[in-house]
């Protein structure tokens, strides 16, 4: 309790007189200060463990000073040191090369998205369906003129696919064109299949003509007539297939090759005769013969080719590879190769199993053994003798449905001549 509180009376001296007006002026004023110190403790009494609040004088200026920070000193920081100009410079430099980093990695992201949307709109167009729609038959207006024709016409426009009729660099020719839409420009290429529509009589005369030139000693210079044409088109173009289609032949006389006894009757020719043109036409110059009876058979030939070419750049696509039998479903026994590693191991033991009387036991042991070919041949390296690197894996276990085997001498020593061999003509069984 405050000291206040307990003076509860003033002491007043003997000396002093009473009745002075000062003197009881001033007792008066001090009562008035204790009865005013009094109340305000009685309303609220400061409490022993609270802590005193510590007086701080007015600075210079009458000003009061901060007050100290918390867990700090009481002192203030000092001022913070202004950046140069160089060092505003580098900080910018550095920003900028930060957003241009990031500006670049964006361009990359978006260019490899890109490259991967090209990439499946590129597989896409190389489906059958979709490269169906880019293939154009180009039919010689000469057909046109012959009877029948309008059933090939009528096909093509009820499958809704393009033709197109204009003039063939070699007469009474079909060829097909395609369009790449996976290049600029939509650029057309001119596939290599040629299918020659002619007529019996045609035909003949290209037989005679043939016979004359292989009975005048083979000269093909100084021809006339289509097979002038025919053998110009061939020189300059070495890499067509070209396969003749013989209409308006008789169904009795049909045979699965060609009809010899056909031209026999026409001709008036021998049979050894007629079979030395059409073994020059098929082996010498790579002309395939096929004798059909009317349009509807040229028709039905000439669908066939179409959709063969259709199917024709994703084959190619599925069989590009290093090694056929990695791709998972080219082949019964294929074993995909992840870009991480995973199936090499597949890859090795089956690559073991092709050969004769390897079972898929024999080839696991192996392949456990010796987890790839380079350990194999170091293992192989190491060996001093010939003896000793044939008999490398004889004495490997096998275990099959609960019984345990050894490879063998002999597969052992036909594993060794297939990987260290240096022939390739050697006959390893």
């Amino acid at each position: 309790m405050s000291v206040l509180r307990r003076a509860k009376s003033w002491d007043i001296s003997e000396s002093e007189d009473e009745t002075d007006p000062d003197t009881n002026s001033r007792l008066k004023c001090r009562e008035n200060s204790r009865a005013e110190t009094v109340r305000t403790d009685l309303k609220g009494e400061p409490s022993l463990d609270q802590p005193c609040k510590t007086f701080q004088p007015p600075t210079r200026g009458g000003e009061s000073s901060p007050p100290p920070r918390p867990g700090g000193s009481g002192t203030p920081s000092p001022a913070k040191r202004r950046r140069t100009k160089e060092e505003i410079e580098l900080d910018r430099s550095k920003a900028r090369e930060r957003k241009e980093a990031r500006e670049r990695q964006r361009a990359a992201r978006a260019q490899e998205k890109e490259e991967r949307r090209q990439a499946a709109e590129n597989l896409k167009s190389l489906r059958p369906e979709n490269c169906l729609k880019c293939l154009t038959v180009c039919i010689d207006p000469v057909l046109l003129e012959q009877d029948g024709s309008d059933i090939l016409l009528g096909t093509l426009a009820s499958f809704d696919w393009k033709f197109d009729i204009k003039t063939q660099q070699l007469p009474y020719s079909i060829t097909w064109t395609r369009c790449l839409p996976q290049k600029e420009g939509n650029e057309t290429t001119v596939e290599e299949q040629v299918v020659l529509v002619l007529g019996l009589g045609e035909f003949i005369d290209l037989v005679t003509s043939v016979k004359k030139m292989l009975d005048s000693g083979g000269e093909e210079t100084g021809q006339k007539g289509f097979l002038c044409s025919l053998l110009e088109f061939l020189n300059h173009s070495a890499e067509n297939v070209v396969t003749l289609l013989v209409t308006d032949c008789q169904s009795d006389y049909m045979g699965s090759a060609y009809d010899v006894h056909l031209l026999e009757v026409t001709l008036g020719m021998e049979q050894h005769n007629i079979e030395e043109v059409l073994v020059y036409l098929q082996l010498c110059k790579n002309i395939a013969i096929v004798f059909l009876n009317g349009w509807q058979e040229v028709t039905d030939h000439v669908c066939a080719v179409t959709k063969a070419l259709s199917k024709r750049p994703f084959k190619l696509l599925t069989e590009r590879t290093e090694l056929p039998f990695c791709v998972d479903g080219s082949w019964a026994s294929g074993a995909r190769v992840e870009k991480d590693g995973t199936g090499l191991m597949e890859v090795w033991r089956r690559q073991i199993q092709q050969l004769n009387r390897v079972s898929p036991a024999v080839a696991s042991a192996v392949t456990e053994a010796y987890p790839s070919p380079q350990l194999l041949l170091q293992a192989y390296e190491n060996m001093v003798s010939e003896e000793e690197r044939k008999g490398l894996l004889t004495g490997l276990l096998v275990k099959t449905e609960g019984k345990e085997r050894r490879v063998g001498a002999e597969i052992s020593s036909r594993i060794y001549r297939c990987f260290t061999a240096h022939n390739p003509q050697l006959v390893l069984d």
